[in-house]
């Protein structure tokens, strides 16, 4: 079975952890230990998120007086492909000897004219008091909205029309490659109608939206969407708060889902559904062989009532 594997930012960087090296590197085992099960029977492709290290990155490039100005998000974006594939890569080749990772640099095709450039919507970096979070905003020309926690930056968000990268991405998973990539989305850019050349886009794409059309290109079987809950819930933080075991892609979008935890997610595993009539899940980093043998997570199933 061909799974695309969807790592949430919680794989590498727990909230209110250091963004050291050394603790998003012991994270990373806990990832590798979970893949690693499932790469033993399925053909796996892994996708991650990037919030927090691509907020790093930005407030560095922002605050280092030999820059004239700061880096595009397109480039901070590519930043984290390498930092994260890499430290993935190392993690997996050590968990699966003999197997071939390859962690590939990935850009996904966005539209010039697509509305969410005109709303910031994705959370990137840490989380602020509010006071601080404001006083960042007028001086960086930031948007902030406020977070679960508090306060944190926002930037636009595009939807994902095409992985440039996915012919190639087949071909590794057919030579039997573990692949790394399409991490944070991958980077965004645009085309030119007349010449087709590629130009970076000032935006941080949701990747699992990505991770749903990437599965979705490469005819995958599975989408599993890991984040740190156990399963989807029904007015999750509510005396009435239940688990959702089950659901069709229409009974998902009916659950209201907050746009900045698990909206995504739920978004991009009903659409991965309708499109392609395979099986998507939700569920825990830790019971991922479980998730994919039906003993954990939420199940997302085509909606096989006739008529």
């Amino acid at each position: 079975m061909r799974i695309v594997v969807a790592l949430g930012g919680n794989a590498l960087l727990h909230r209110g952890e250091r963004p050291d090296a050394a603790v998003q590197q012991a994270n990373i085992d806990r990832v590798a230990n979970a893949i690693a099960a499932l790469a033993q029977e399925h053909e796996i492709v892994v996708t991650h998120g990037n919030g927090p290290q691509i907020g790093l990155l930005a407030v560095e490039s922002a605050d280092d007086p030999t820059l004239s100005a700061p880096y595009p998000l397109d480039l901070l974006g590519a930043q984290t492909q390498g930092l994260i594939g890499s430290l993935l890569a190392r993690t997996l080749h050590n968990a699966l000897p003999g197997r071939r990772i390859a962690a590939l640099v990935t850009h996904t095709l966005v539209r010039a004219d697509d509305p969410g450039f005109g709303h910031p919507t994705k959370f990137v970096g840490q989380v602020y008091p509010r006071a601080v979070a404001r006083a960042l905003a007028r001086k960086r020309g930031w948007h902030i909205a406020e977070d679960t926690k508090g306060w944190r930056r926002v930037v636009a968000s595009p939807t994902p029309e095409q992985v440039v990268e996915a012919d190639t991405i087949h071909e590794l998973l057919s030579n039997g490659t573990l692949v790394i990539c399409a991490g944070g989305g991958g980077v965004p850019v645009t085309t030119d109608d007349d010449t087709g050349a590629l130009s970076g886009a000032e935006a941080v794409i949701d990747k699992d939206l990505t991770a749903a059309l990437l599965a979705e290109e490469l005819r995958a079987d599975f989408l599993l969407i890991l984040t740190d809950v156990p399963n989807v819930y029904a007015g999750y933080g509510t005396p009435d708060q239940r688990p959702v075991l089950d659901a069709t892609p229409a009974e998902l979008r009916k659950g209201g889902f907050p746009e900045g935890s698990m909206g995504p997610k739920s978004e991009a595993a009903a659409r991965f559904v309708e499109r392609t009539g395979g099986l998507a899940a939700i569920g825990a980093l830790d019971a991922a062989y479980e998730i994919v043998h039906g003993r954990s997570g939420t199940l997302v199933r085509p909606d096989l009532t006739v008529g």
